[in-house]
């Protein structure tokens, strides 16, 4: 059997890609982008074959799934740093909405029998009330990005073609997930980033921030992939399962627990140029949906996960 991970060269795509090695005896095709400058990923396993293609391109994704027709689909490639959306709302919905249409679309002609995860995001719900806390799956969608709008329409594009086409859909919202290796524009990364080059000397003792009074929901990103490959096996097709880890952690939270483990002492201001429009002041997610349905629960410590998130950054610097 045969799983396609779009998005094998992200963040998320090499922890879900290893999971499956490691836990399942699939056959793994993940795609990379084709005009990426970036070296393909090394997975170190002949059970792993990576494609080159532009996922915009009906024409590619097509092939793609009729060489390999599999029978599990992970859709994690996208646009997903919720500032660029605001400077780039058009790349954001073309990258989002339309690379998922392709699949779908590409998915019928081949007529294929397979199983879909559509991942979503926490900024689908976007505007929360305080009665909403902690925000479940029925909390309504009001979006207040460019981003969580076009992380709505993948969703209700996923239970569109669910309903009316009776693909094998699951629709997940993760809420923060955060691990060694993200991208540096995530704010537990750029913490990590910063105390990392104070260490080592290469920046000045001044380490630059945004809100810190915002409170999120953070999740290893070890066990978001376990999510994902439980929603798709034993979720309901169709359905939609919030990922967190239900905690409401401050940035503040965050920042003191890194500095904690700084080597030296370190001095913090915060950067206007940091400060997110329309910053949510609590999210935090109620995910026992997902633990009816699979059992699922994050078993990672926060303390554990920036603990990696700044060993990974000190060997990186």
């Amino acid at each position: 059997m045969r799983a396609l991970v779009t998005g094998a060269d992200g963040f998320v795509g090499g922890y879900l890609i290893n999971y499956l090695l490691a836990e399942t005896d699939l056959e793994i095709i993940g795609t990379v982008y084709k005009y990426g400058k970036q070296p393909d990923p090394d997975f170190a396993s002949s059970r792993v074959t990576l494609e080159r293609l532009d996922l915009l391109e009906n024409s590619a994704v097509a092939g793609v799934l009729t060489r390999y027709r599999p029978e599990y689909i992970f859709h994690l490639a996208g646009q997903a740093f919720v500032p660029l959306s605001w400077e780039n709302p058009r790349s954001t919905f073309e990258q989002n909405v339309f690379i998922l249409l392709n699949l779908f679309q590409s998915i019928l002609a081949a007529k294929l029998d397979t199983k879909i995860l559509v991942v979503g995001s926490g900024d689908e719900y976007g505007a929360i009330d305080p009665e909403d806390l902690p925000i479940d799956e029925e909390t309504r969608l009001r979006p207040v990005s460019p981003y969580g709008a076009s992380k709505v329409t993948q969703d209700l594009l996923a239970w569109q073609y669910h309903r009316s086409h009776g693909l094998h859909t699951v629709r997940v919202r993760p809420f923060n997930h955060i691990g060694p290796g993200q991208n540096e524009v995530f704010v537990t990364s750029s913490f990590a980033k910063q105390i990392a080059e104070i260490e080592a000397g290469k920046h000045s003792p001044v380490l630059r921030h945004g809100n810190l009074e915002a409170k999120r929901d953070f999740t290893d990103v070890n066990d978001i992939v376990r999510a994902y490959w439980l929603a798709l096996n034993y979720g309901q097709p169709g359905g939609v399962y919030n990922v967190g880890s239900g905690q409401a952690v401050s940035i503040q939270q965050i920042l003191d627990i890194l500095l904690s483990l700084a080597k030296t002492p370190i001095i913090v201001e915060s950067d206007p140029d940091r400060m997110r429009p329309s910053d949510t002041p609590v999210f935090v997610s109620n995910s026992s949906r997902l633990k009816q349905a699979t059992g699922w629960e994050p078993q990672i410590p926060l303390e554990q996960t920036l603990y990696d998130i700044l060993a990974d950054w000190r060997k990186r610097v």
